[in-house]
């Protein structure tokens, strides 16, 4: 959907994607005084996003952004780029389409990145080989995915395998917009991971009722307790794809020994360890004297 809005003799062109994030973002394109033209965006949701811009035209001017485009916007006010006027040229032309992902689809993970078994330290925990994430996304259940299990008790408190910002918190119900949903499970934590892929523990509630969309969880630190009458924690990270509406999954590799980190294995139980090298791997020295302690 597209606007032209004329306001004191200034062209303001207005475009909003009506997809799948509709109405969270609107990005919009301002001719300034010189003739440049001045890209904003303003996030409606609570949650960051990863916008793509792709211009398939321009004329009188040229993007010298890097390709592809890729920009994470916060909720709010958000400044993007300025098409610049050719020298002697008219007023830039262009074409362009937006798309709107929940995580960063252009990121490169590291596969090799220590996470913190999600239990206190001490305990001896065993996992399962996951059959089945019936339910993740939606009626249908994405083609090639993989994901941890957990063997818990109920109550058992459930700690943050890695820095990050809380986009959802889900109990036994959804009451939201649909168009804000990073999946359909209930009983869930997920969390913005600073390599922008996302982490979610299934399984799980918020009985303190203290996390928020918005707010940052550190590695080591509790978010959750195991839901009564449960005995299985589920953890998926994943990745939205550029371009695709496929999902990219990681199999994470978790700490189980001082400077070893491995695959979990259904035949082994492992006491869990949070090497505080591995907690402050993504803490600002601010952070690690904070949470370090």
């Amino acid at each position: 959907m597209n606007w032209l809005i004329k306001i004191s003799g200034v062209q303001i062109f207005v475009f909003v994607f009506s997809g799948l994030f509709a109405q969270l973002v609107e990005v919009q394109a301002t001719y300034n005084s010189v003739g440049d033209v001045d890209f904003i965006a303003y996030n409606n949701s609570q949650a960051p996003l990863f916008l793509n811009i792709d211009f398939a035209d321009l004329e009188n001017t040229t993007f010298n952004e890097t390709l592809p485009y890729i920009k994470l916007v916060v909720p709010g006010f958000n400044t993007l780029f300025t098409l610049q006027r050719e020298p002697g040229a008219e007023a830039p032309r262009f074409n362009y389409q937006i798309k709107y992902y929940r995580s960063n689809p252009f990121a490169i993970p590291d596969l090799d990145f220590p996470y913190l078994i999600p239990f206190e330290p001490g305990k001896k925990v065993t996992v399962f080989d996951v059959k089945s994430i019936s339910g993740f996304w939606g009626s249908e259940e994405p083609g090639s995915w993989v994901a941890t299990g957990f063997n818990v008790s109920p109550g058992q408190t459930i700690i943050s395998s890695r820095n990050g910002t809380v986009v959802e918190v889900t109990g036994q119900s959804r009451n939201s917009n649909p168009e804000s949903w990073y999946h359909t499970w209930n009983n869930s934590i997920t969390i913005l991971q600073p390599d922008g892929t996302l982490i979610c523990y299934h399984g799980v509630e918020d009985k303190t009722d203290q996390l928020k969309t918005g707010q940052k969880v550190y590695a080591g630190k509790p978010i959750g307790t195991v839901l009564p009458n449960v005995s299985s924690l589920i953890v998926l990270i994943w990745q939205n794809r550029l371009n695709s509406k496929e999902l990219r999954f990681i199999i994470p590799q978790f700490i189980t020994e001082k400077e070893k980190t491995e695959i979990l294995s259904s035949s082994r139980e492992y006491k869990v360890i949070h090497p505080e090298s591995v907690r402050g791997l993504e803490m600002t020295k601010r952070e690690k004297r904070r949470y370090l302690r």
